[in-house]
């Protein structure tokens, strides 16, 4: 399947999602969505375009730098 999961150790999925939308403007999935097993994930769609992945990747990369 096209999907891509994060781990964020330490941290509850529900705060990495937010996280995520507030500063790269980029939805994902909060991975406790899924049961108690997806906690300190997060699912993010390869599904579409080409340019807008590599967007995401960009934003996600900035906001990795900054921390």
């Amino acid at each position: 399947a096209p999907y891509v999961w994060a781990s964020f150790p330490g941290r509850k999925s529900w705060d990495v999602f937010s996280e995520i939308l507030e500063k790269c403007h980029i939805v994902t999935t909060p991975g406790s969505g899924f049961g108690p097993a997806g906690e300190g994930f997060v699912r993010f769609s390869a599904f579409g375009h080409h340019e807008d992945f590599a967007e995401a990747a960009k934003r996600l990369e900035n906001w990795q730098v900054q921390k």
